[in-house]
């Protein structure tokens, strides 16, 4: 997952930590069907995205549209620390805009931008998460906010 090692605490299920770093692949690998393995069926994303709907499910047409904008999309888990039943990850997006997203046309400029996430896990399968990426700093990086305008 990453180049760097994933700093991680002893207190996660293995399978728990197989569950959530498989969650970040499905989006790297462009596999949706990743998420069958390792999302409960309904699995809370907190909070959903413009248009996804809930579940499991709601989540497959995200990866699909995240490697349209984004061939070249990797996410990198910098650290994963846990305890029984719960993680917290940061890590970082990196990829190219190729294609549209939040209605911005593609602009081929390469991006990097932060994520921080906290994941309920049970019996191997991720019931909650909770996240927060920096998309406004995202903007910023492919120029669709200038800076001073106003």
């Amino acid at each position: 997952m990453s180049q760097d090692p994933i700093v991680t605490s002893n207190g996660l299920a293995e399978r728990d930590r197989i569950a959530i770093e498989t969650l970040y692949r499905a989006f790297s690998d462009h596999n949706p069907d990743l998420l069958e393995e390792v999302l409960a069926t309904d699995w809370q994303d907190i909070p959903l995205a413009p248009g996804q709907a809930p579940g499991r499910e709601g989540m497959k047409p995200l990866v699909r549209a995240f490697s349209a904008a984004f061939p070249d999309v990797r996410i990198i888990i910098h650290e994963l620390i846990g305890a029984p039943g719960k993680a917290a990850v940061r890590a970082e997006i990196t990829g190219t805009h190729q294609g549209e997203w939040f209605g911005v046309a593609p602009t081929g400029v390469r991006f990097t931008i932060p994520i921080h996430e906290f994941h309920y896990v049970r019996d191997g399968r991720v019931t909650h998460t909770w996240h927060l990426e920096d998309w406004f700093g995202w903007l910023h990086q492919v120029g669709a906010m200038g800076v001073g305008e106003k």
